[in-house]
Formats: C-alpha cells, structure tokens, sequence
C-alpha cells in the first residue's frame, strides 16, 4: 500500500461546526466569541502534525500560452500522451520501485493543471525516476521517434521540473499542501528549463544515498537498503525484474551516468525561506517499440541544465 494521504472532508467539518459554533448569529449586542473549544476539535481533527509527506513532481510545458491557439488546443492531448506513456515506462523499467503504484493510481494522484501538472509519489527518488523517463518520451517527440507528423506540425516542446517533499492532504477529492504550494512557486520563478529541488527532497537524498551525486554510481543493492523500501517492499520482484537504471555493479555507462547539484538561491513561503537546489542529470535508457520489440533506441538525455542563475 502506498502511504495513506490525510482526508479532510467538508461533512465533518461542519459536523464540528454545528457541535461548537453557530452558522449565523443575529444578536443585537456583539459579543467576541471564546473559539478554544472549537480550535482544540478541529487541531484534534486536522491533526497537521501527523499528516504524511509526500513527494511531488511538477512539469510544466514551457511557454505553453506562446504557442498558436491551434497548437494549444493539442497540446494538452500531447501531455496525455507523454503521461500514459512515462507510466508505462517506470511501471515497466522500475518493477521494484514503483510495485505499489498502478497507472490508477498514479492517474488519481496527479493534479491536472492542462499544461502541465503535479505527480504525487511516496518519495523523491520515484518523482526523479519518474521525470527521467518523461524526458526520455520527450525527446522521443522532439527528434520526430513519437508522432513525427504531429511533431512536425505542433513544433519542439520543453519542459521545467520542480521536486518537493512536504506535507500534502486530500480534501473533497483535491489535493492541497505544502508540498504542491511550494512547488508550483518553485516553477513559476523559473524560466530556464531547469529541474529545481527544495531542501525536504536535497535532504532526503543525503539521507538515504549520501547525497544526489551517488546516484551515478549507487546500486539496486543501495536502493533496496532505504528505510522506506526495506520496510515496505518486496525484494524478490527483482528476482524476475531486475532495474532498468540501477544494475547490481555501479556503471556510468548506462543509467544515470551523471549527476549534479547546486544551491542557487532561496524563496519565501508563508513567511519561512526555502534553499532551492539545481538539478543536473544525465541518463541514458533504452527505448523499445511496442508495437514491434526488435525496434530499440538508445537515448541519453538530459534532466535540467547545468544554468546556474539565481531564482
């Protein structure tokens, strides 16, 4: 199972509201109400402190509204594409990894914003495999490998990426949190096609593989020793379906052969600053045609830049 998501619903807010407030009060004197009982039933309720963190992944088509209104209108269709495409691709390539998700739930979790959107996954190793493989589908599209005809007639598509770790919360069916707020701001402050990372998902990368750099040298063996993936999953996956990234020997010939990062500046959020690193990564997996296996292409792209300039 994957880690539950906090549910807060507008039913028994009201609930709580009808057993501690009024709706309206029409009284001739106003009177400044005592709130303690009510703050201390919806504290008990929301129960902030306790609500799961999660990782999201933000992708953002670049310069969406510059395109002609013909090609906007397809666009979003393109999106969709690259999305059931990638969750087959990590569904596929990352067997152990991603064992707990499903293209339902990897659907249900992702937050539509038409030209983009957010992914919600249990950490930030699965957002950062998961925006590898949408960048290997991109440029698939780009070098005319995906519906050259409607590449050529749509044109060349970039995207922005922004990894955050924090607390999320569902409420009626929609997702709000921390984690979605700060990564939405981390992308609208970028405009040179970077992928940005905050100081939750920095901080859980040292933590569990000793730092973003590793991952151009860590193993299936490192991965399967994280706490989360100890705990929770099912090492004998790998028995049938090993990784397509991480072998069992570090290899900077295949995989992700290079990784780099940099604290570039800081951001304000709810009057606290947050350290925004820039992510460099280079990766190198291979394509294989669905609708005919002997067709394969090797592709080595790149996640981010290496363009340093502040945010």
């Amino acid at each position: 199972m994957l880690k539950k998501i906090k549910k807060i619903t507008s039913d028994e807010i009201l609930e709580i509201l009808k057993e501690c407030d009024q709706r309206v009060v029409f009284d001739k004197t106003n009177i400044i109400p005592n709130e303690k009982e009510l703050k201390d039933k919806l504290c008990k309720y929301i129960d902030y402190q306790n609500i799961q963190t999660k990782s999201v992944l933000g992708i953002d088509i670049y310069k969406y509204s510059l395109y002609g209104e013909f090609e906007q209108s397809l666009i979003p269709f393109i999106f969709k594409i690259f999305l059931k495409m990638t969750i087959k691709l990590c569904l596929k390539n990352h067997r152990y990894i991603f064992q707990k998700y499903s293209t339902e739930n990897i659907e249900d979790y992702f937050v539509d914003a038409g030209d983009g959107g957010y992914f919600i996954f249990d950490t930030p190793l699965h957002s950062l495999l998961f925006a590898s493989n949408f960048a290997v589908i991109l440029r698939s599209y780009n070098s005319f490998h995906l519906f050259p005809k409607l590449s050529k007639m749509i044109g060349g598509l970039s995207t922005r990426y922004a990894i955050t770790y924090d607390k999320i919360y569902n409420f009626d069916n929609n997702f709000f949190g921390r984690a979605i707020i700060n990564n939405a701001r981390i992308l609208i402050k970028d405009n040179l096609n970077r992928c940005l990372i905050d100081q939750n998902a920095h901080s859980w990368f040292t933590i569990n593989l000793e730092g973003i750099e590793n991952l151009q040298i860590i193993t299936i063996a490192d991965i399967v020793n994280i706490y989360e993936f100890s705990k929770y999953y099912d090492i004998t996956v790998l028995n049938d379906y090993p990784d397509e990234v991480f072998s069992h020997d570090p290899s900077r010939i295949y995989g992700i052969i290079n990784s780099d990062i940099l604290k570039i500046g800081k951001i304000t959020s709810k009057e606290s600053e947050l350290n925004i690193y820039n992510l460099h990564l280079q990766a190198c997996i291979k394509l294989v045609n669905d609708d005919d296996e002997s067709q394969q292409k090797l592709i080595t792209i790149s996640l981010g830049n290496l363009n340093t300039t502040g945010i």
